[in-house]
């Protein structure tokens, strides 16, 4: 259906032309103007006649003197003249058939004339005078000295900041012209002139409210508007969904052209350039020009989207985003990021998104399996303090490392944030040397283990902190004291096993674990005997 659409548009003819001699050619140059052969002929003969007809009105029209051609477009041939009553310079819009033009011609002509009269915005060129002489239909309008925005930004390149602050003007001119009922449905940079000030001024309303004033314009599918920068609606003729999205559209193909300085679709024929419209996604703007940052590219995009709903729902609101980005605030548009892009590429690539995804969630499984049996093994964070190994000559002295042992392990356990193994549970694991097996016995993550010796007035003590996990030590430490200080020491290893665990110590436990269970050596010494 919509190829069958498409055919029919394409034989229609397509209005709205650049409204430039500069302007065609430059279409030429990029190939985005070229229909077949067939319609290149027409208008090749047809271009011949306006031209003629011209050349021939060069001269004099009533009160008006023309003193040269400076643009043509699909609904006439623009001068530069001089409107003697009042010795003011004017631009003239003739129609540019003359006598010889079709009644639609001549209401296309009239519609633009009537659109932009009742309009009083400085944003667009207005009218000064309508009128019919010698067979010639004309109206005369504000002479704008700047020139066309697609002349300007081909004399040189327009900033992106600049750019930005354009479109935002020409979208609130737009917004003003929707408030007011009517619809542009021909934006582009030929249709937007710039002032002395640089200033825009939207011009050319040849293609407006014809949805409302035409209704057979539905029913015979012609393409209105130009291919480069027309919506995806009126690329297929299909005028009664034409809306305030469609001069959205416009007005993002046009900031993208400023931007990147391609237009978003361009093919060798007007064909391939409807097909790639409704085909295809435009280039992302930042693979043309890495200094658009992805706020700017997305207001761009969101402008550009095939279906209108996922447009701005206004120009104002364009307007409003361009401003944002200006002000550096957050922009409304979303990015497109990885999933509207995932989305478009599955919606056209169903079968391989299909097979994707089976394969995902097979990988999807296999890894939750992988993840319940390594939990099922998993230890948790917790600590088992080892029986300490007596290094004595007297070997009634065990009972000094099996003291050191139970205060560490005391002191560890005022800590609620650490799970600790009880003395009893760990006495059973005397001698062994297999740290690994004692870590998943316990079910723990963390082993500690050492010695200690009571060599004539000094104490010598050594406690090693080993990840059960990976046999791997992590803390270790050396202490040698004199006897009277000897209970510092449980003290300063609980507080090290702490830290290396990252265990949360509130300040009473921090005072608890600091504090020797006596001053007194002899006292400490009948403690762990006890």
């Amino acid at each position: 259906m919509l190829k069958s659409a498409l055919t029919v548009s394409l034989d229609a003819p397509v209005a709205g032309g650049d409204s430039s001699a500069e302007a065609s050619a430059k279409a030429d140059d990029s190939g985005c103007a070229h229909g077949p052969s067939r319609d290149e002929a027409k208008a090749a003969a047809s271009d011949s006649k306006r031209a003629t007809r011209a050349a021939e009105l060069l001269g004099e029209l009533g009160d008006y003197e023309l003193l040269e051609e400076i643009g043509r477009g699909g609904q006439g041939v623009v001068f530069r003249a001089r409107q003697k009553s009042l010795n003011r310079t004017v631009a003239l819009k003739v129609i540019s058939l003359g006598q010889w033009a079709s009644k639609a011609h001549l209401k296309r002509f009239r519609l633009e004339a009537e659109a932009a009269a009742c309009l009083e915005h400085p944003g667009i060129v207005p009218i000064h005078e309508v009128g019919e002489r010698d067979g010639s239909c004309y109206f005369s309008m504000k002479f704008v000295e700047g020139g066309q925005l697609d002349e300007v930004a081909r004399r040189e390149p327009i900033p992106i900041r600049r750019a930005v602050e354009l479109i935002a003007k020409v979208a609130r001119t737009v917004h003003y012209a929707h408030e007011h009922g009517i619809l542009h449905r021909d934006i582009k940079p030929g249709n937007i002139l710039l002032d002395a000030k640089g200033e825009p001024h939207l011009t050319d309303f040849g293609l407006a409210r014809l949805v409302e004033s035409e209704s057979n314009v539905t029913h015979t599918l012609d393409v209105l508007g130009t291919p480069s920068y027309m919506a995806p609606e009126q690329a297929v003729g299909n005028n009664a969904a034409v809306s305030r999205a469609t001069d959205v559209y416009g007005l993002g193909a046009v900031l993208y052209e400023l931007l990147t300085g391609h237009p978003p679709f361009a093919g060798a024929t007007t064909y391939e350039t409807i097909h790639l419209l409704l085909d295809s996604e435009p280039r992302q703007p930042r693979l043309w020009n890495r200094k658009i940052d992805r706020d700017l590219s997305a207001v761009c995009l969101k402008c550009l989207e095939k279906n209108p709903r996922y447009r701005y729902s206004s120009a104002l609101e364009l307007a409003e985003d361009l401003e944002r980005w200006l002000w550096d605030e957050p922009i409304r548009a979303k990015r497109s990021g990885f999933f509207t892009h995932a989305r478009k590429w599955v919606q056209r690539n169903p079968m391989i998104a299909a097979l994707i995804t089976l394969s995902v969630l097979l990988a999807a499984g296999l890894g939750v399996m992988t993840w319940q049996r390594e939990s099922a093994h998993r230890i948790p964070a917790g600590i088992a303090v080892l029986p300490f190994e007596n290094l004595s000559d007297d070997k009634e002295d065990a009972f000094f490392a099996d003291g050191v042992q139970d205060d560490i392990l005391t002191k560890l356990a005022k800590i609620a944030d650490l799970k600790v193994i009880s003395r009893t549970s760990v006495m059973g694991y005397r001698g062994k040397r297999d740290l690994r097996q004692i870590g998943r016995a316990l079910g723990v993550s963390h082993v500690l283990e050492g010695t200690a010796r009571r060599s004539g007035g000094k104490v010598h003590v050594n406690a090693q902190l080993v990840d059960t996990r990976t046999d791997v030590g992590v803390w270790a430490d050396e202490y040698e004291m004199d006897l009277k200080a000897a209970f510092a020491i449980p003290s300063e290893i609980a507080q090290k096993v702490a830290q290396e665990l990252h265990a949360k110590i509130s300040a009473a436990e921090k005072a608890s674990i600091q504090q020797p269970p006596t001053s007194d050596f002899a006292a400490y010494d009948l403690y762990v005997r006890a």
